[in-house]
């Protein structure tokens, strides 16, 4: 029998707005629980004030969940329109359910219909309302901005190894399963780009070739956690391939001092269903906004640069400059440069990067060594 209780929810993403209104004909609660929730009232009209301080709890009428959250510049309550035990059971998502919420009882997972798809958007732990005070028991979704935020983690029910993503392209945002992280994105001409650089801990087993071994790990600037949430991750060129293969065979031994042919698109250390992009896709990036004389204006962020170089940011690329990481650990230009690896070698021991300065509007292509740790932004298959 499904379980309803109270629950605290962890936000991963910014809540679906365009939601349908309370007392859906859609809703699925034909079977009651054991045990009706703790914080239970008896009527819409007894749930609590919904308002900006509550977005994100969550209350229940009866056996009945409701969420509270904006919807078209005011706070209400919305019908959780139905509960199943996995999000497999739940009724398709289509363009009647847009904006509802369904609830994965098994995994304790609550999902929005987005686009034609379940998107989840928390994950769901129970919780003793005995412990609250005397107010009433409710359960929170804690609430975050998307749009300002750099990558958050969701939940421990995503972890390595679950080899998932999942684009929203309603909300502009990418969630990897690997880790949790959740990305914005943007879309520029024909292109979909990850609005964040990469930063996932890749752990793939180091690749060998000729005595020297390519570190296929990634790291902070300066070793520093708070400068991977501020900069994402380091990688060299063979782990944002993912010369080891643990993600795809498409990039698998492309190291250092060795010539490769890797088969195109090469997903590298990217999340599933988007890639490196190539010298070519930088290319087409910088026509898009302009060409490469005035590219990087365009692409870096509106702050974080060195001696006022900071561009426009116009599409919301917002490139920041992390720098880099040279192979004896040490790193350096964090502040006045940003390097981003593509998956186009340039011979065995090079391969080609986008790069950013302070000083300069400029975005331009070069090519350098593969033992470097450069950034990563990926792009949609």
């Amino acid at each position: 029998m499904r379980k309803l209780q109270a629950y605290s929810f962890a936000f991963v993403t910014a809540v679906a707005v365009g939601l349908v209104a309370c007392g859906d004909d859609d809703s699925d609660f034909s079977a009651l629980p054991e045990k009706l929730p703790d914080n239970a009232v008896s009527s819409v009209d007894d749930l609590s004030n919904c308002t900006a301080k509550k977005a994100g709890e969550l209350e229940f009428v009866k056996d009945t969940p409701y969420v509270c959250t904006e919807s078209e510049g005011m706070y209400k309550w919305i019908q959780v329109s139905q509960t199943e035990d996995e999000p497999e059971d739940f009724k398709v998502c289509n363009q009647n359910r847009e904006g509802q919420y369904a609830l994965a009882s098994d995994e304790d997972i609550l999902y929005t219909c987005s686009d034609e798809e379940w998107i989840p958007v928390g994950s769901v732990s129970s919780s003793d309302p005995k412990s609250s005070s005397s107010e009433k028991s409710s359960s929170r979704v804690t609430s975050s901005s998307v749009a300002s935020s750099s990558s958050s983690s969701v939940p421990s029910s995503f972890s390595e190894g679950d080899d998932r993503s999942v684009y929203d392209a309603k909300n502009n945002t990418l969630t990897d399963y690997r880790d949790g992280h959740v990305y914005r994105t943007l879309s520029i001409g024909t292109q979909t780009w990850m609005a964040e650089n990469l930063n996932y801990a890749y752990t793939g087993v180091p690749y060998y070739y000729s005595g020297y071994t390519s570190d296929s790990t990634s790291w902070c600037h300066s070793n520093a956690a708070a400068n991977c949430t501020k900069y994402g991750r380091l990688y060299t060129w063979a782990a944002a391939m993912d010369s080891v293969g643990t993600w795809s065979a498409n990039g698998k031994g492309c190291g250092y001092i060795k010539t490769c042919s890797p088969t195109y698109p090469v997903r590298g250390v990217c999340p599933e269903g988007w890639h490196l992009p190539t010298q070519t896709e930088w290319n087409t990036l910088f026509t898009a906004v302009g060409g490469s004389s005035t590219a990087g204006k365009m692409l870096k962020s509106t702050s974080g640069w060195y001696s006022s170089g900071n561009g426009t940011d116009a599409y919301s690329f917002s490139a920041l400059p992390a720098g880099r990481r040279h192979d004896d650990g040490s790193y350096y230009r964090e502040g006045d440069v940003a390097f981003f690896w593509s998956s186009t070698e340039a011979g065995s021991y090079y391969a080609y990067y986008m790069y950013l300065g302070y000083g300069n509007d400029i975005a331009r292509l070069n090519y350098n060594g593969k033992y470097y740790g450069f950034s990563v932004r990926c792009v949609k298959d």
